[in-house]
């Protein structure tokens, strides 16, 4: 991070619009040279030399404050916020002036000053905000309200105006309210870890700040505590319940040399761990980082709002000017009533509720994901997950264990020389080479692993080695038959008896012959058939991408439910693979986020499993699963799929609820409560349906029907 770039947490940043405000104000000044404001983390990011008074200069216009140290954001109950007080306040006395005027009709100068009275109350901080910016020839929803309480007053509509007053007033203190319930998820996130930890020093229990503990010091976790600080185990074992981190709803056993993360539970045992990872650089803090710069980043649907929106409060007050002015000099129609109508028609210029219609739904998805153990890194890449049409599978460690095992060995000669073998498989850094060295350690006896005098990979082939003058290979039949003019009619059949089986066959032996067939194989995630058959439910097409040859593959594919296969493909294959079918329809990729990184950042959405394991998945694919189980890759698509139709059904809220309003102006009928009813309806719509993204539970291992139907 620069050292001019700073980060300060917000007060009173309750308006998407308000948001996009005031950052431009911001790059107004000429302290800042960037700066980037986050409605979802109500956080601001400030590159340049300015104070804190003219960040807050910046935001006076909605009275957006930095916190203090000493401050808390936290949410309160709406009723007992002190800025809301004045809205409830203003509603009391507006209800009793009604029951007055209802019971007293002849009370005019009393029933008139109780609205003037609801006005004031209710709209003091408005008036002052909405004014200041008319001044200064900013329209924005403040200005519009403000101008539109004030023509209603001059044509006498008291309780018209005390109406609008109050219902604006009372709309700011629910859309705060639904705001901060959105921005919830986040928040119990950053909640997990806790703020102290016991530290072992000189065989004694000390209570410290995390802050303050250092990298190999030892802390105690005891039983329903939380873990502080990722590290290792180094004494005692124990259940850690780690579905803050991967989404795993059972607990996972934890014992010497396991890693544990901070913000997981610790359900039994006490256990003492060597930390490994300091509280900036926590699994958790990458993931509460991730999310913050994910909510941060805008969704394509959401930039063409904000250019709408640009273009739309001021084509509304053109309108309000046209249906004021148009009627009474062209029909010598009435002057009061149409500009009656006008102001009303001022009212709908307020695009808060198509502002909001997107980020609010981003953020509670993203957010929601998060806590289930996915990382979307940003709008765009939850609005281009729904709309993929093809998804491809690595094969081995994603739709296998990535846990290969040796299962046969046929020898084709008296004696093979394993020794060898083991020498040219012990050089290579491949699950294959390790499961056969593992699988024939016992093979040794009492005889010495050789050293080779040379050594070659031949990529995406095989091994070749050469021992006391004599040149010997390991790997695919098809690098055997380069070498081989052909292969036993015998030996052919058993490898394709094997490769149907699903196993992979790898060959061992020198240019005059054959000594060796190993067969070897990776188990099956259990979930693998599940998933894919989710996927196809949502219409997608999935593809296996693979090493392996087609046989072994095609048997894979019917394992799993894949009938598109490409096989015997090398690294830059895969890519190629990628590419084409991306260049037909939207394609995710589906890998470890370490050997797949060029495939993964080729295809359209990149999605990483077992992102636990290691930073480099962090940061190479656009969507991270913190476990393996690759269920979440079907539930994080249907959650992409429903946010973004719950996007759309928010622009039709917000937009349909104004059309109508507006068409209510052609016969007269629009009234100032029923245009504040129309802002404030389709903001509170839009709000309420994004929150439903808070109860989707995105991640749930348990049968098909109801797992899907909780997302």
């Amino acid at each position: 991070m620069n050292a001019s770039e700073r980060t300060y947490q917000l007060m009173n940043l309750d308006c998407a619009n308000c948001a996009r405000k005031f950052e431009e104000n911001l790059l107004k000044l000429d302290s800042v040279s960037q700066a980037s404001v986050n409605f979802a983390a109500t956080k601001v990011r400030i590159s340049g030399t300015a104070s804190i008074e003219e960040i807050e200069q910046a935001g006076a216009f909605d009275n957006i404050k930095v916190a203090r140290p000493d401050q808390t954001t936290s949410s309160q109950p709406i009723i007992f916020k002190k800025e809301n007080l004045p809205a409830f306040l203003a509603a009391l006395i507006m209800v009793l002036t009604f029951v007055l005027g209802y019971f007293n009709p002849g009370q005019k100068d009393l029933i008139e000053y109780g609205y003037i009275l609801a006005i004031v109350v209710g709209g003091w901080d408005l008036f002052r905000t909405g004014l200041r910016n008319l001044f200064q020839l900013e329209f924005d929803m403040n200005t519009l309200m403000t101008v539109a309480i004030i023509g209603a007053v001059s044509i006498h509509q008291w309780a018209e105006g005390a109406m609008v007053v109050v219902l604006f007033a009372i709309s700011e203190a629910l859309e705060s309210y639904s705001t901060d319930k959105a921005r919830h998820s986040l928040a119990s996130l950053i909640s997990l870890a806790p703020n102290q930890a016991w530290v072992i020093e000189d065989n004694q229990e000390i209570v410290k700040d995390v802050s303050q503990i250092q990298l190999n010091q030892i802390i105690r976790i005891k039983p329903g505590d939380r873990v502080a600080l990722d590290g290792e185990v180094i004494k005692g074992s124990t259940s850690i319940n780690q579905a803050t981190i991967t989404g795993e709803s059972m607990p996972v056993v934890k014992e010497l040399g396991d890693t544990v993360y901070a913000g997981t539970f610790n359900e039994e045992g006490v256990i003492d761990v060597c930390v490994t990872k300091l509280a900036e650089d926590t699994t958790l803090a990458h993931i509460i980082n991730l999310v913050e710069e994910a909510q941060e980043e805008k969704a394509g649907v959401q930039s063409v709002i904000d250019r709408f929106a640009k273009y739309y409060t001021p084509a509304i007050m053109v309108i309000a000017a046209l249906v004021m002015l148009i009627p009474p000099l062209f029909f010598n129609l009435s002057w009061s009533h149409w500009f009656y109508q006008g102001l009303a028609v001022l009212i709908i210029g307020c695009p808060c509720a198509l502002v909001i219609s997107t980020p609010v739904a981003i953020l509670t998805a993203i957010g929601t994901a998060a806590k289930e153990g996915i990382l979307i890194k940003g709008g765009r890449h939850l609005e281009n997950l729904a709309k993929i049409r093809t998804i491809a599978f690595d094969k081995t460690g994603t739709l296998t264990q990535g846990q290969t095992q040796l299962n046969q060995t046929i020898a084709l000669v008296d004696q093979p020389r394993y020794e060898i073998l083991i020498a040219l498989e012990s050089r290579a850094n491949h699950p294959l080479a390790k499961a056969i060295v593992e699988g024939l350690s016992n093979k040794l006896d009492n005889k010495k692993m050789v050293d080779l005098e040379a050594f070659q990979s031949i990529t995406g082939k095989g091994l070749k080695g050469i021992y006391q003058g004599k040149t010997y290979y390991v790997g695919q039949p098809i690098l055997w038959q380069n070498h081989l003019d052909s292969i036993d009619k015998r030996i052919s059949e058993q490898l394709t008896e094997l490769q149907e089986e699903g196993q992979t066959v790898v060959l061992f032996g020198n240019l005059q012959e054959i000594q060796l067939i190993l067969a070897v194989a990776d188990q099956v995630r259990d979930q693998a058939a599940e998933s894919i058959g989710y996927l196809n439910d949502l219409g997608l097409t999935s593809w296996m991408l693979t090493g392996d040859n087609l046989a072994t593959a095609q048997a894979m594919g019917q394992l799993v439910g894949i009938e598109e296969i490409k096989a015997s493909l090398l690294p830059e294959d895969k890519l190629a693979v990628i590419r084409q079918l991306g260049s037909q329809a939207p394609i995710a990729m589906v890998g470890d986020g370490v050997n797949d990184a060029p495939a993964l950042a080729a295809a359209n959405i990149g999605i990483a499993m077992g992102g636990t394991g290691t930073d480099t998945a962090l940061e190479t694919a656009d969507i991270v699963l913190m476990s393996d189980n690759l269920l979440q890759v079907p539930a994080t698509v249907k959650l992409s799929q429903r946010t973004l139709r719950i996007i759309k059904e928010n622009i039709i809220f917000s937009l349909g609820l104004k059309l109508i309003a507006l068409l209510l102006v052609i016969p007269g009928w629009l009234t100032l409560w029923l245009a504040v009813f129309a802002d404030i309806g389709a903001t509170l719509l839009v709000t309420l349906n994004s929150m439903r993204l808070l109860k989707s539970s995105v991640y749930h291992s348990s049968t098909k029907n109801a797992k899907m139907n909780k997302i």
